[in-house]
């Protein structure tokens, strides 16, 4: 093939990946992006600490962009939402046509929070006492006023939080001094400037609590190379263990060529069995549909995904390489957002559960393509501990995959705990981004 993707001054080639011998020891495709590590092993404490957990909170959920919502759920002046990372909380509201604003979601009063749901509302009113703002912030009512005259009304407006879009994505940042978004997200908004995520929509959005901490649940999917253990039905059709790997300054990614054999793949799939793999169709059940004679599953898959997104982009589909339909591209935005590229539709975004450092949520969006009219966004669909992703049909078939991902994590969790290694110890490529994603951390928990 030698699909070539231009993302910038950087060109991706899979030449070396689709002429690999099966079992070939892998070589790295490309090395100038790796960023210098000079470190392979971190404290366990990361995970397992609760004074690391207080000072994560200080220094990071504080003072780095984080994405919220997307603007399709606060389409109109009024719309709003409740965004909670830990035990901090903040509302997120649409106060003009063009504008939306942030708040830490606390009444200046009492404390009260000044919303409990997500919701529509034309004035920022606390429920405890009435005291009212409007939705740019500035304080509307005092009732009974004369019972605050050392309160000055133009010092006693909301404190505004920093917000930014890109994509459809809402941010905010609660540091007073962020750098602007668009300075933040560099590189990352020219790699997905033909994606056009803006013009998706929320086609499903499915949250979940788990039993670990949030970079326990993060780290498992920014790696593939456990994808032989963890998943083997996706063997057949994944070159796992050769993934391309590339770090910047606060966002990084890898790549997972598709429909090729790769060096973890026990023995040569046949192009059926690739691509009854790549459906889950059973081995036992006839593959429902046909290639053409001497048609590789890599070339089957690109010709219909390139078929199916002509009659929901146009056109435009032919300017896509081969590997933006095939491939995997997962990107990590520091701290805790992964939106995948080209023709899927993923996007996580993990936290901290509460002020439990032991538990965590990961949503999982699935930003689709649409004609026509843009479709209201899913509503969420919040998932207890035991409440499995396959239970929803919403997710399809990742549901399934995301569960054998997850019964993992609590067994990371537990132990972490119990170990008598108080390291985790990484790969030397393949959880590059791993490593950069902590030793970012580390340049805003050493900060005073």
């Amino acid at each position: 093939m030698g699909e070539r993707l231009d993302v910038g001054d950087r060109l991706l080639s899979y030449q070396d990946v689709l002429d690999l011998d099966t079992h070939e020891v892998p070589k790295h495709i490309r090395q100038e992006n790796r960023g210098e590590f000079s470190w392979t092993e971190a404290s366990i404490e990361r995970y397992t600490s609760r004074e690391w957990h207080l000072r994560e909170k200080d220094r990071v959920w504080k003072r780095t962009w984080q994405f919220v919502c997307r603007e399709e759920n606060i389409p109109d002046v009024g719309d709003h939402i409740v965004y909670t990372v830990a035990d901090l909380q903040y509302l997120v509201i649409r106060s003009a046509p063009d504008t939306i604003r942030a708040y830490p979601n606390a009444c200046l009063h009492r404390g009260r929070q000044l919303k409990d749901f997500d919701g529509w509302c034309s004035e920022i009113r606390c429920s405890f006492h009435g005291m009212s703002w409007d939705l740019d912030g500035a304080l509307k009512q005092i009732p009974a006023p004369w019972e605050f005259p050392h309160v000055e009304k133009d010092d006693f407006s909301l404190p505004a939080v920093s917000v930014g879009t890109w994509a459809g994505f809402v941010f905010i940042n609660p540091d007073p001094d962020a750098e602007p978004l668009d300075d933040y997200l560099g590189e990352l908004t020219d790699h997905f400037a033909k994606w056009k995520l803006e013009d998706r929509y929320i086609q499903a959005h499915v949250s979940k609590v788990l039993r670990c901490n949030w970079k326990v649940a993060q780290e498992a999917y920014m790696e593939c190379w456990h994808a032989a253990a963890t998943h083997p039905q996706t063997v057949p059709y994944a070159a796992f263990g050769v993934c391309q790997v590339d770090c910047y300054d606060n966002f990084a990614r890898f790549v997972t060529p598709s429909e090729v054999v790769g060096p973890m793949t026990l023995g040569d799939p046949t192009t059926e069995e690739m691509l009854k793999a790549t459906m889950d169709v059973r081995v036992d059940e006839e593959l429902p549909v046909q290639p053409l004679d001497g048609e590789t599953a890599r070339d089957f898959v690109v010709s219909n995904s390139r078929e199916k997104w002509r009659g929901l982009i146009g056109d435009e589909i032919d300017d896509w390489a081969d590997c933006e339909l095939v491939d995997n591209f997962t990107y990590t935005v520091f701290p805790n957002m992964m939106p995948w590229g080209g023709v899927h539709r993923l996007c996580y975004r993990f936290r901290p559960y509460g002020d439990n450092h032991r538990e965590s949520i990961m949503d999982v969006f699935l930003i689709g393509p649409y004609t026509g009219e843009r479709p209201p966004p899913a509503e969420e669909i919040k998932l207890d501990a035991d409440t499995s992703f396959g239970s929803r049909s919403e997710l399809g078939l990742v549901g399934n995959i995301l569960d054998q991902d997850v019964y993992n994590m609590e067994k990371v969790q537990y132990g972490m705990e119990a170990a008598s290694k108080k390291t985790v110890t990484f790969a030397q490529y393949q959880e590059d981004n791993i490593r950069w994603m902590h030793q970012l951390m580390d340049a805003y928990m050493e900060e005073d």
